[in-house]
């Protein structure tokens, strides 16, 4: 193992109050990012402090526009710290600096909302996404402040997952100034309408047709919800085919084999592009002409 991570291994143990002990790691090609991660939640767990200081895979070799860590559903409780960890060594990679990142934590009210703040503000994720909530934009500002972030730094993604959520969809979109999309969450949606998820998705058409106008009048992005059938490329072509015209700005996603497929759906078709440019080239020739409208 390199020096660099001896000299990690000799920090936390100081961190966290635990006399100097022989580490010996059985490395198997995992990032360094992974490596301080398992060990601090291994010391974490066994001290009874809670420093602020605290996954990552290889999802930063895909072309993605932007990447979600999950430490909400997808994390079962007894590792609840050690993703928390992950996350936080793995936001300030190297392999993670040209990517957007976006972490969705757990809810404030519960037991580790808080926690994930601390971490993945401090290390410095671009978005937090919230569940369930849009009152963190406070002890957001709070942390941020106190790890020498710039105050308003952090973007907020929320996501709509209940009945009571699209009742409000405009006054939780216009919430924070910090927002700066939201999103539609399906499969908690549906088991609030005591329903569930159809192929036609039409158990979903009132909340996407309720999020996209109040995520526009807040002059925010609406982001639709993930197709949780991983293996099923036809379906999610249609249900893709449905949410561009609808006039989403994307989707979450949940296998990588789904990123060239949605970019596919939501790139501008040769016609569309070629036309935007004759709009450009005509609005500069009238600019220059003096004129106030042409027509093309």
């Amino acid at each position: 193992m390199a020096q660099p991570f001896y000299t990690e291994c000799w920090k936390y143990c100081n961190v966290y109050g635990v006399e100097p002990v022989q580490v010996i790691v059985d490395d198997k090609g995992g990032l360094d990012c992974v490596l301080h991660a398992r060990l601090e939640t291994v010391l974490m767990r066994d001290s009874d402090s809670s420093p602020l200081s605290w996954a990552a895979s290889n999802v930063f070799i895909y072309q993605v526009d932007a990447l979600m860590f999950d430490l909400e559903d997808s994390v079962i409780l007894r590792e609840k710290d050690a993703a928390c960890g992950l996350v936080y060594h793995a936001l300030p990679h190297p392999l993670y600096q040209e990517v957007e990142t976006i972490v969705r934590v757990n809810a404030l009210d519960s037991a580790y909302g808080l926690a994930d703040l601390q971490a993945v503000v401090r290390g410095g994720t671009d978005i937090v996404r919230l569940p369930k909530t849009t009152d963190m934009a406070r002890e957001i500002a709070a942390i941020e402040a106190d790890c020498g972030r710039p105050v308003g730094s952090t973007g907020l993604l929320t996501v709509i997952e209940s009945a009571q959520g699209i009742t409000n969809a405009v006054a939780i979109a216009q919430a924070s100034p910090r927002l700066m999309g939201i999103a539609l969450g399906a499969e908690n949606y549906a088991r609030n309408l005591c329903t569930e998820r159809s192929p036609e998705d039409i158990e979903l058409f009132f909340a996407r047709c309720s999020l996209l106008p109040a995520a526009r009048a807040a002059d925010i992005q609406a982001f639709d919800t993930v197709y949780s059938d991983a293996n099923n490329e036809a379906g999610f072509l249609q249900e893709t085919a449905l949410i561009k015209p609808l006039g989403f700005d994307g989707k979450s996603l949940i296998n990588p084999w789904q990123i060239e497929l949605l970019h596919k759906v939501f790139a501008p078709i040769v016609i569309a592009v070629a036309h935007a440019r004759q709009v450009v080239e005509a609005a500069e020739a009238v600019e220059q002409e003096g004129r106030g409208v042409t027509q093309r």
